[in-house]
């Protein structure tokens, strides 16, 4: 009888490895295995090892929902290892479902499809949502178009989401609600966009604020009404008349259907108060407004709701130059302007303040004419003369040579002060160039007014001029002066030099420059005392010369004598 021989140590290995070896090929993967029994809340399946497997009852189920597994069901599992401690095949259903979904998601990213999924927790940054097994991460920033306080009435629901990261190494998703929304929206806007047309009037829902306008919510797309299209009035900042939630009745301004914008207008709907502005406000008009706005150039005074004019700057005040607007008006105020001009086209109307008040100058001219006496106070003083403030805010100027009589500059100067109250005398008005020449000296006693025209008086040299003298009557008399030309009625003697400073001579009163100061002349004092020597003692038919003449009124006097 034959024996039969035991296997050796090295094949009872061999066929163990064998019999592993086909077992461990199911390791690592998604197969298919049939529920063969449900035992305090496991699943036992069968996958075709040696032993079963069990998985927890609730892996058969997604968030929020109840476990649908019964005895008989074929389900995919993952197969985690052949054998445990126990000896069961380590199975899981969620690890199965999970790769199934990875699997089907790098397809759907690849393709640029939208995936389906349930939002079902909140992590910092965002939610999570379930995308049939695998768990992906919402950013807070992607939930909708516009910030949203409460997610709840999102979560649990199955809705479309777009894949925007994937990294199956890591199990990192990233998907965006925001991107399906804006999306179907600009599907909805170009829709509409397409249906409205320039100047068609349409109900709107202010839906944002600006400092500069207004979004209004037109049944899906935006339009923007701007600040400056809301009223013909001024506005100055859009919730003066309208608020966010308000139904506005706007009309289409423009459309630009290349970057789907829309400007939108409320004051269209209302009648243009500029219509007949030029008859309503003919130049010269005078009129009252209320000042609206104030600029560095000027204000802007409102006539009536919807027209506004500007002052500029220059047209504020006869008296106040250099000054800023604010400083003259205020917001508010109520002024009274003239129309200065108006173009209707442009909208614009250009007003003067100052031109609805008479000239200061004109009046001041009629109410002081030329050689008046008027008081005022020195406002300032300057190298050349003394400023003194007069009736209407208008200064008039005091020459340093009309100061006082016998002195000039920096003497005559030194006699006043800022603050000091003058009298002065009117020498000239001049209302274009706004001028008003006044003389202190002129205004006292003694001075130029008790000289008289032709009279021959005794004067001072006080300076010798290449052009003639200046003289002054007296030690404290007026100051005048001799040209040249009057200095001899011989050609030869018309020299300055010749005359020395602190000199007497006497001289005749030929006039007033300015009114007031004295010209004296040698050579018209010559000129008279021959004429009245030919009135006395001859005459222009007689014959005689002057020699003649002279030489017998010479000897009469001796006679006499």
């Amino acid at each position: 009888m034959a024996t039969m021989a035991m296997p050796s140590r090295e094949d009872f290995a061999a066929l163990l490895e064998e019999s592993l070896g086909s077992s461990r090929s199911f390791e690592g993967r998604v197969v298919k295995g049939r529920v063969i029994a449900i035992e305090n809340d496991l699943a036992v399946i069968d996958v075709g090892l040696k032993s079963e497997g069990r998985v927890p009852v609730r892996e058969f189920a997604g968030p929020g929902e109840e476990p649908q597994v019964a005895v008989g069901d074929e389900v995919e599992v993952y197969v985690d290892r052949v054998e445990n401690a126990l000896g069961e095949a380590l199975l899981s259903r969620d690890r199965a479902r999970r790769e199934a979904a990875w699997d089907k998601l790098e397809q759907q990213f690849a393709a640029g499809e939208r995936v389906e999924g349930t939002i079902f927790g909140r992590v910092k940054g965002g939610f999570t949502v379930d995308l049939g097994g695998v768990v992906a991460f919402l950013p807070g920033s992607q939930v909708d178009i516009r910030p949203v306080r409460d997610v709840g009435p999102l979560m649990g629901i199955a809705q479309p989401f777009q894949l925007l990261k994937m990294d199956r190494k890591r199990g990192n998703i990233v998907v965006s609600r925001r991107a399906i929304l804006e999306e179907s929206r600009a599907e909805a806007r170009t829709g509409l966009i397409q249906s409205l047309h320039e100047g068609q009037v349409i109900d709107g829902v202010v839906k944002n604020i600006t400092d500069y306008g207004a979004f209004v919510d037109l049944g899906g797309i935006d339009g923007l009404l701007h600040v400056t299209d809301m009223s013909y009035k001024r506005v100055q900042h859009p919730s003066e008349v309208i608020n966010i939630g308000d139904t506005v009745k706007v009309q289409i301004v423009r459309i630009n259907r290349d970057t789907q914008r829309i400007s939108l207008g409320m004051k269209q709907l209302e009648n243009d108060p500029w219509e007949g502005a030029a008859a309503k406000y003919p130049v010269g008009a005078k009129l009252t407004g209320r000042v609206t706005n104030i600029t560095e150039y000027g204000a802007f005074i409102e006539l009536e709701p919807g027209i506004e004019g500007l002052v500029h700057v220059s047209e504020m005040s006869w008296t106040k130059k250099n000054v800023h607007p604010g400083k003259i008006v205020s917001t508010s105020q109520e002024v009274d302007v003239m129309v200065l001009e108006v173009d209707a086209d442009k909208r614009r109307i250009s007003l003067g303040i100052k031109q609805a008040c008479r000239n200061p100058w004109e009046k001041f001219a009629e109410d002081h004419p030329v050689g008046t006496l008027v008081e005022g106070e020195v406002k300032n003083a300057t190298e050349f003369g003394l400023f003194i403030g007069l009736d209407g805010d208008i200064d008039g100027m005091v020459h340093v040579s009309d100061i006082a009589w016998g002195l000039t500059g920096e003497a005559a100067l030194s006699q006043y002060r800022k603050g000091d109250m003058v009298v002065a005398r009117v020498l000239e008005v001049d209302v274009e160039r706004e001028r008003i020449s006044l003389g202190i000296k002129q205004a006292s006693e003694g001075g130029a007014k008790e000289l008289r025209k032709n009279e021959i008086v005794t004067v001072i040299v006080r300076e010798v001029k290449d052009g003639g003298l200046e003289v002054q009557v007296g030690e404290d008399g007026p100051v005048g002066f001799i040209k040249r030309a009057d200095l001899s009625r011989d050609r030869d003697e018309q020299r300055p030099e010749r005359f020395q400073v602190g000199q007497k001579l006497d001289a005749m009163v030929i006039g007033f420059e300015r009114g007031k100061r004295p010209s004296f002349s040698i050579r018209a004092m010559q000129i008279a005392e021959e004429k009245q020597q030919v009135a006395q003692y001859g005459s222009s038919d007689s014959g005689a010369s002057l020699g003649d003449i002279l030489g017998a009124a010479l000897n009469r006097a001796k006679d006499k004598g």
